[in-house]
Order: C-alpha cells, then sequence, then structure tokens
C-alpha cells in the first residue's frame, strides 16, 4: 500500500525533528545481534501503559542506527519502581526485546506493563507475597518487564518473545502476564 503524500510528510517531518534530538550510536554487540533487532524495525519505538500509575509512552527510542537519549531517559522514568519512585537505566536490550516482541505481535495496543524495575525493597516485598518472585530478579537490576496485552493470550506474546531468541521468558497463565527479560535465553511456566 502506497503512503499518502500527507503521510511522507509526517514521516519526514518525524525524521527531521529526530536529526536534531541528541542520539548516541548503538553498542556493536546490539547492531549485530540479530536475535534483538528481529523484528523490531530500523525505527524502533515502545506503546506502553502502566497499570498502576496510569501513565502511557508511546514513544521511538532508535532510528538510523542510534539511541534516541531522551527517548531512553523517558523509558527509564516510566519503567520506575513506582512504590519507592526509584529510576534505574533500563538496560537497552531489553527495551529492545520489549519493541521486538511487540512488533511481532502486530498490534497498535499498547503493551500494559505490571513490573518494570523494582528495587531491592520492593523485589523483597514482592517475595514475601509470592513464591514467583525470585530473590536476585532481572527487575532489580533493569532488565526485565512483566507485561500484557489485552488483545493476545499469554502464549501468543510468549511465542513472540521466544521467537527474538534473546533472553529470558516468563508464562504466568493465572496472573495473565509475561515476563520478558535480557539475561540468558531460556523459559519457563509451560
Amino acid at each position: 500500500m502506497m503512503g499518502t503524500s500527507t503521510d511522507i510528510l509526517s514521516r519526514r517531518k518525524l525524521l527531521g525533528a529526530f536529526a536534531a534530538v541528541t542520539m548516541i550510536p548503538a553498542a556493536p554487540h546490539f547492531a549485530k545481534a540479530a536475535s534483538y533487532n528481529r523484528g523490531a524495525g530500523n525505527i524502533r519505538k515502545v506503546n506502553l501503559r502502566n497499570q498502576r500509575t496510569g501513565e502511557s509512552l508511546n514513544t521511538i527510542y532508535w532510528i538510523e542506527g542510534k539511541y534516541v537519549e531522551p527517548a531512553l531517559e523517558e523509558i527509564n522514568y516510566f519503567m520506575r519502581d513506582w512504590r519507592q519512585n526509584a529510576v534505574r537505566n533500563m538496560d537497552r536490550r531489553n527495551v529492545d526485546l520489549i519493541a521486538a516482541t511487540h512488533n511481532l505481535l502486530d498490534t497498535d495496543e499498547p503493551f500494559l506493563v505490571l513490573s518494570g524495575y523494582r528495587t531491592a525493597r520492593t523485589n523483597n516485598m514482592l517475595r514475601g507475597r509470592s513464591s514467583g518472585v525470585a530473590k536476585s530478579s532481572y527487575h532489580i537490576k533493569g532488565m526485565a518487564a512483566d507485561l500484557r496485552l489485552g488483545s493476545r493470550s499469554v502464549s501468543q506474546i510468549a511465542k513472540a518473545g521466544l521467537a527474538c531468541n534473546a533472553g529470558g521468558v516468563g508464562k504466568y497463565y493465572r496472573s495473565n502476564f509475561v515476563h520478558l527479560d535480557c539475561g540468558p535465553v531460556r523459559t519457563w511456566g509451560g
């Protein structure tokens, strides 16, 4: 399908706007890592909504081979531990995994974020409530997110995450979410 002149103009304006934004180059191992890039596209974005805070974030964070630093800062704040109001830099590999997984699901619906970064204090509190919370969780390191989509099943989201071959994918059917992290490639939960 061909874009209209309005669509092309909008894309040009978008690209021009990003040319003026501070950009940092992608780390070489990310640029060559097909698993993180599979399905993410030449312009990478995240479309997220936080269940607890009600905040939404729909932003392009990578364009023309470079990360957009202000967008990454927005993502870091969005993924903060809202219980402690603590921000940590999220691992870019995990942001790439989230974007690639979302893109493979072919939906405009934002990922509902149940948990991103967690302080050790928050993680310990959650461990006291559930046996499914790891003591050395990748959430504490800014390397994980728990996500859900109303239009896709846990199995569908997990399958897309696994297709990226880029980290841990946990299926939590009873709680209706998928855990994605940029640790070693592995899967759990049925």
